[in-house]
């Protein structure tokens, strides 16, 4: 709950802080420099963490291949024995 109010009192701020001079802070230009600024930096972030997940989800799929050969080999052995 302190988190959600937290949150909107941030939003408020944000939105008086861009507003134009004589109604807020008047921010608005350092904001877009700021966003101008940190947009490449946002961005090489967000790759490397896509990258970081797509090799993740590579080697799930590794592993995942790996137990459905071991348990298909299982099974094909447990028919062997039954037959025994």
């Amino acid at each position: 709950m302190v988190s959600l109010i937290v949150g909107i009192l941030m939003i408020a701020f944000c939105v008086f802080a861009c507003l134009p001079a004589g109604m807020g802070l008047a921010w608005s230009a350092e904001v877009i420099a700021f966003l101008k600024g940190a947009s490449p930096v946002f961005a090489a972030f967000i790759g490397l963490i896509a990258v970081l997940i797509g090799l993740a989800d590579i080697k799930d799929k590794k592993e995942a291949k790996k137990e459905e050969l071991a348990a298909e080999k299982a099974e094909k052995q447990q028919k062997i024995n039954a037959e025994k």
